[in-house]
């Protein structure tokens, strides 16, 4: 990794994070931020943020913006995003990912390739998606993760989104591996449980990697610690 000095990254530079598991996207950029402070000596209160959170049960591609980049951030996270993961059939839990115990259990044997081939067809294009409950959209001023820590039950508007490309990668009820191309906004917890109830069945996801923002490529991402021991 090329050094950089504190006036490159106040002018404006776009790194490339592999997230790890269970870390927030706030905790990446905090770890960032302070290890520039520290080791670079740029000024406490330097600007930078990400370009498109990802669930802490999600790994891979954070975009993080320093000093005048900052301003580029609704540019990148614009652009279409890339993910891989897997969906387990037959269950659901209330996050529709592992953050939630399954709370539903439904037959599968009933799903086969050419069903689940056929399935992905639903889901190309432009579609309506609902978010999930477990999100951090708000409603009424509070997060919907929120209302749903306190038991509560709102009304979730549907959204429109995109999915550019949508292709199964393997097979091995009941998991099922993914690869997405998807537009802003998109939501894969809610593509795995709508795909699960349009199999007559459930479904949830245990895997998330995003792999791709725009022209930007997770291979080329480095590791929270390996960039702050670089520094």
């Amino acid at each position: 990794m090329e050094r950089l000095t504190a006036e490159n990254y106040l002018e404006g530079q776009i790194l490339l994070i592999d997230k790890p598991l269970k870390w927030s996207s706030f905790q990446a950029v905090n770890k960032l931020k302070y290890a520039l402070i520290n080791k670079v000596g740029l000024p406490k209160k330097f600007k930078i943020g990400h370009a498109g959170t990802l669930d802490p049960l999600a790994t891979g591609l954070l975009l993080i913006c320093t000093g005048k980049f900052t301003k580029r951030i609704s540019e990148l996270q614009g652009q279409a995003k890339e993910y891989t993961g897997t969906f387990f059939i037959g269950a659901t839990t209330p996050s529709y990912d592992l953050e939630t115990e399954v709370d539903q259990t439904y037959p599968f044997d009933h799903i086969n390739e050419a069903l689940i081939h056929e399935t992905v067809k639903q889901f190309l294009g432009e579609i309506d998606q609902k978010p999930p409950i477990f999100s951090a959209i708000k409603k009424d001023g509070v997060r919907l993760y929120e209302h749903a820590r306190a038991g509560e039950t709102v009304e979730i508007a549907f959204r429109k989104t995109t999915i550019h490309e949508f292709e199964i990668t393997r097979i091995e009820l009941p998991e099922i591996d993914f690869r997405v191309v998807c537009s802003k906004g998109t939501y894969i917890r809610s593509l795995a449980y709508d795909f699960g109830q349009a199999m007559n069945s459930g479904s949830h996801l245990t895997a998330l990697r995003r792999t791709k923002i725009g022209n930007y490529n997770v291979n080329d991402a480095t590791d929270v610690t390996l960039f702050e021991d670089q520094l």
